[in-house]
């Protein structure tokens, strides 16, 4: 087995274009279809929504005009609100498959992440021309993002682009906990003006577990367990990588992560400073993405995020990547 390697090492430079490129769902919903969602028939709603995706794919390829009327006005976007493990994801992912290119599909961070790394001018021109684009886990944590966001989405309907999205907050409470959202009202109001909203209810089929914990192993052992397996591994300094991260765009660590298999990770402690906890989500979804097994000394994973941030207006997010720490800590 070759020896691991350290993330810290590389300066992963990725272009515009590869950027967008890589837009697409994540590999473990590569079977992600209309056919493969099953429904719960305790929980209408999940009919309905997988019907009405459908129903979507008609509407915005083969717009039906009537012989004396305009065609039935149907909104640019669609909204699945619903809580974890409801299918809200293959779902948004099977709506990317149906409709034809070119499309993208990211998380509401890496859209975000996009506009930092490319600039908002360079972004609409990469993303326009889409037929539709794809927005999981939609979330508004700032006013920044709430602008950008708006004014984005906004340029790009009028150019003819769909947009589907997903969340755990309907649109209209997007800031909530976060900001003053009643000062941004009029760009919230904007955005949920622009998608159909439907609610997915059920049980999460997953069962995850965020009051579980991540393993802790001895740095001596971390190396041991990489080795069980098989492909490229990565060791590295917690507080190493947390610094490397700061110096590396957010759209650019897919690149960190790249064919890795297994990261091991010494020294893990509780995140105290912000913007390091929100880098270290941003690397998570990279890591989840990719199913990269995690071994890690020091702190349980699962504790990595202090009681201050978890009862802050990131909670969601945080909770978020606490769950697929573990899940990868368990991997």
């Amino acid at each position: 087995m070759p020896a691991p390697i350290s993330l810290v090492e590389l300066r992963p430079q990725v272009g515009a274009e590869e950027i967008v490129a890589s837009l697409v769902p994540p590999p473990q919903f590569d079977g992600a279809t209309f056919e493969s969602y099953r429904p719960d028939p305790a929980h209408p709603s999940q009919g309905d929504a997988l019907q009405r995706m459908q129903e979507l794919v008609e509407a915005w390829t083969k717009p039906k005009r009537g012989l004396f009327r305009k065609p039935q006005e149907v909104k640019p976007g669609i909204y699945l609100d619903g809580g974890f493990g409801v299918g809200k994801t293959h779902l948004l992912a099977s709506l990317w498959k149906a409709m034809p290119g070119p499309k993208v599909f990211g998380t509401f961070i890496e859209y975000t992440a996009l506009v930092g790394a490319l600039g908002y001018a360079e972004t609409v021109r990469q993303l326009q021309g889409s037929r539709i684009v794809c927005i999981d886990e939609f979330e508004l944590d700032d006013p920044g993002d709430t602008m950008v966001m708006t004014r984005l989405l906004g340029e790009l309907v009028a150019t003819g682009t769909k947009l589907a999205a997903t969340s755990n907050t309907p649109p209209n409470a997007l800031g909530d906990g976060r900001f003053a959202a009643s000062d941004f009202l009029r760009e919230i109001t904007a955005i949920a003006d622009r998608f159909q909203i439907m609610r997915i209810d059920g049980e999460d089929y997953r069962h995850r577990d965020i009051t579980g914990h991540a393993p802790v192993v001895e740095d001596d052992a971390i190396e041991r367990e990489l080795g069980a397996i098989d492909g490229t591994t990565a060791i590295d300094d917690f507080d190493a990588l947390i610094a490397h991260l700061a110096h590396v765009h957010p759209s650019r660590y897919i690149g960190l992560v790249e064919g890795l298999r297994g990261l091991g990770l010494r020294g893990v402690r509780v995140l105290h400073d912000q913007n390091d906890a929100l880098r270290f989500v941003a690397l998570v979804d990279r890591l989840y993405d990719a199913q990269v097994a995690l071994r890690a000394s020091g702190t349980s994973l699962d504790q990595v995020f202090s009681e201050e941030m978890l009862g802050g207006g990131y909670r969601k997010k945080y909770l978020r990547a606490i769950s697929r720490l573990i899940a990868l800590a368990n991997e």
